[in-house]
């Protein structure tokens, strides 16, 4: 990642911890609620595809996503994960599950 991206990323989850802190949330941000939270906004972001991705709403469909990045880097926070190498290392479980001569094409899981 490039300096400029990690001082951006940096300071969006200061923006998003300061946001928090202002309201006094943080005692309702614990790992359950968090969690449960990411849930809830992936099932608003499914509603718009429920009767077709022709009816999808693609405003909501970014403010959903955000939602969900944003309970995201929180339980990261909690955790004191770095986003990105939590990232790059589901990516490289992903690249040995699913090697490209195995998965290029095909939908099934890797053990399937």
């Amino acid at each position: 990642m490039l300096i400029k991206e990690v001082i951006l990323m940096e300071e969006l989850v200061k923006e998003i911890l300061k946001f928090r802190d202002e309201r006094d949330w943080k005692k309702f941000h614990t790992p359950s609620n968090l969690a449960k939270s990411i849930t809830i906004e992936a099932s608003e972001l499914l509603e718009n595809f429920q009767w077709g991705a022709e009816y999808a709403d693609i405003e909501n469909i970014k403010e959903e996503l955000a939602d969900i990045f944003i309970y995201g880097l929180l339980l990261s926070e909690y955790y004191n994960f770095n986003f990105e190498e939590i990232i790059r290392e589901k990516l490289k479980k992903n690249r040995g599950k699913y090697p490209i001569s195995k998965a290029k094409g095909n939908a099934k899981k890797y053990n399937k």
